[in-house]
This record gives C-alpha cells, sequence and structure tokens, in this order.
C-alpha cells in the first residue's frame, strides 16, 4: 500500500521565490535564510518521494472572492505555474498524480470532508516556493520537479477559515485515504504557510519570535493540543496571517504517531528572521 513516510514544513514568501529567480540567494540579506534549506535539499535527494501532497493557500490566482473552496484538491496530470502579475515564475510545470489524486478525493469525502475537485487550475507561489526551497531552483525547460505533486489549496484568506481541529482531522482522514491505495507509493505530506506576519494594518511587519517557536514546540509534541489554538490567539500572536499555520496542522495530522504510532523523528527545524516581513518556520519530520 501507499504510506506517508514524512511531513515538511515550511513558509512559502514570495520574495523567496524572487530572490531565487533573480540569483539575490547569496546576497547578505538571503544568504542566512538560504542555508537554512541546504540540509533540506539534500534530504530531498536522500528521501526522494514518488508524490507530494503539498498544502497551500491560493492567492487570488485559481481562486478569487467569487468563488471561495474551503478546501479544494487538484486533480489534473499538470500544472501551470500562475501569472501573479509580472508573469508566471519561470519554474518547471508542475506534474500531478491523477490516480492518487482521485483516490484520496473518493476516500475523504467519504469520510465526510466536503472536498471541492478542481481539474484544471494553476498554480502560484504558495506552491512552487516551497517546490524551490527544498528541491533547488529548476530551470523551467530543462529542469524539473523530482516527482509528481498533489496540490491541496486551504481558504486562510477569507474569512470563515477552518478551524485548526478541523485542519488536523482532515489530516488524519487524509493519511487513512493513502493507506487504503493500492499501489506501492511512498508520500510526503507539506503544510506551508506561515508563520507571524501581518501584510497591512497597525500592526503591519508584526513577528512573534518567541510565539512561533513555541508553537513549533507543541506541533512537534502535542500536535492534538497545538489543533485546539483558537483563531483569535493566531491573529492576536502571530498576525492576521498567522492564520495559515492551521495548514501545517493537515500535515501534521498524517503523521504515524496521531493514529498511535511510534513519534516522528525531528530530521531538521530551522527559524529565521526576517524574510519580506515574514517569519520564516521549516521543519522535517520522519515517520
Amino acid at each position: 500500500m501507499a504510506r506517508i513516510t514524512a511531513s515538511v514544513y515550511t513558509s512559502h514568501v514570495p520574495a523567496i521565490g524572487a530572490a531565487m529567480d533573480l540569483g539575490k540567494t547569496q546576497e547578505d540579506y538571503w544568504k542566512p535564510l538560504s542555508a537554512g534549506y541546504d540540509f533540506s535539499k539534500q534530504w530531498m535527494k536522500d528521501n526522494k518521494p514518488d508524490v507530494i501532497f503539498l498544502v497551500y493557500n491560493d492567492h487570488a490566482t485559481a481562486f478569487s472572492l467569487d468563488m471561495i473552496p474551503t478546501f479544494a484538491i487538484g486533480t489534473a496530470a499538470q500544472y501551470q505555474p500562475a501569472d501573479e502579475g509580472w508573469g508566471p515564475r519561470p519554474v518547471p510545470l508542475v506534474p500531478g498524480h491523477p490516480e492518487l489524486a482521485s483516490h484520496i478525493a473518493q476516500s475523504v469525502i467519504q469520510q465526510d470532508f466536503d472536498l471541492t475537485i478542481v481539474n484544471k487550475m494553476d498554480v502560484d507561489h504558495g506552491l512552487t516556493v516551497p517546490l524551490s526551497l527544498m528541491c533547488g531552483e529548476q530551470h523551467p525547460q530543462t529542469g524539473a520537479w523530482p516527482c509528481p505533486v498533489i496540490p491541496f489549496a486551504v481558504n486562510v484568506v477569507q474569512y470563515p477559515v477552518p478551524s485548526g481541529r478541523r485542519c488536523f482531522q482532515l489530516g488524519q482522514a487524509i493519511r487513512r485515504a493513502v493507506e487504503s491505495f493500492d499501489e506501492d507509493l511512498n508520500v510526503h505530506i507539506w503544510g506551508t504557510g506561515g508563520m507571524s506576519h501581518q501584510l497591512q494594518g497597525a500592526r503591519a511587519g508584526l513577528i512573534n519570535r518567541e510565539w512561533d517557536n513555541a508553537w513549533l514546540d507543541k506541533l512537534i509534541n502535542d500536535p492534538a493540543g497545538c489543533a485546539d489554538t483558537p483563531h483569535i490567539d493566531y491573529v492576536r500572536e502571530a498576525g492576521s496571517e498567522g492564520i495559515e499555520l492551521v495548514m501545517w496542522l493537515i500535515a501534521r495530522g498524517a503523521m504515524a504517531d496521531v493514529a498511535g504510532g511510534p513519534a516522528p523523528k525531528v530530521a531538521h527545524r530551522f527559524y529565521h528572521v526576517p524574510a519580506s516581513n515574514t517569519a520564516v518556520g521549516h521543519l522535517i519530520l520522519e515517520n
């Protein structure tokens, strides 16, 4: 059967993608952040998955205020990098895995989670920046991502947004879905977005290092308790965009210990401030 062997957590700041695309990663501002992912790039080569299930949020490219799915799963064979106003990122097309994606959709919907099935969509920096951080820079014509990707978009942009508890439970349903797929596949599940940041208003530029790292501790050691963090705490402590962290709980809910297995191994942990007014958090957990 298919199995989830690891979960990856990372911020998906658009300016990181721009720095990579413009060759600025070794400049003084970006060099410390880039160094924090050196381990991760090698880890990806040493632990190459067959499929990545990538949880992210769309930034008004595939979806708009006209239609806002709470949870949307991509079932296409490939995905075009989105034009977010300055042209698509110069990265390769993202290959999909329609068979596993459709199976997960069927299974998770039968477990009473209402998913929107998307057979065609472009993917923005929320998905491509994590791929670049973990897999390195890839030429749009001659490069390729290491494996197929299943995009899973979560609405954390327009209220009402899903609760952390609901996301955590959804991760458990996704694990059961993966394990019921009748093919020997090594699957990674990634949760992206966050950490503390606020992009507008009187608190624009807010960063809360202490809260971020305490939340990471709890995500690792007490995921069920972490999932009970109320929405107001994310907004108060981590800024208006800190709510993106609920997407990390989908990935954490899919790990074996949540279903009674052993605690995951922390393969890598990294935290850096700033990256374009955002706190960057990164974590790799192995089952």
